[in-house]
């Protein structure tokens, strides 16, 4: 394997982790400043306040994205990661 292709498939690799984390890390934030904001007004400090509902946001949208999460991985892997292995 010769030095562009690593660093391509890196690059390809990275790009993406870098898309597929998008939909999650997006919902974090939203729902992470949505509950700050909250607590500020309310000034309820409260820790669970703080996880369940990020949590239950993160695990909403990672339902939802997961098909395409999956195919995006898999795209990778046939266009890719497989014909550098087999030696296409």
């Amino acid at each position: 394997m010769s030095e562009a292709v690593f660093y391509d498939t890196l690059r390809q690799g990275l790009w993406v982790a870098f898309t597929i984390s998008i939909p999650i890390l997006g919902v974090a934030l939203a729902s992470g400043l949505m509950v700050g904001l909250f607590q500020a007004l309310t000034s309820i400090q409260e820790m669970t306040l703080t996880f369940v509902p990020k949590l239950a946001a993160i695990v909403a949208v990672f339902w939802i994205s997961m098909a395409f999460m999956s195919e995006t991985l898999v795209a990778l892997f046939q266009d890719t990661l497989i014909p550098i292995i087999v030696g296409v």
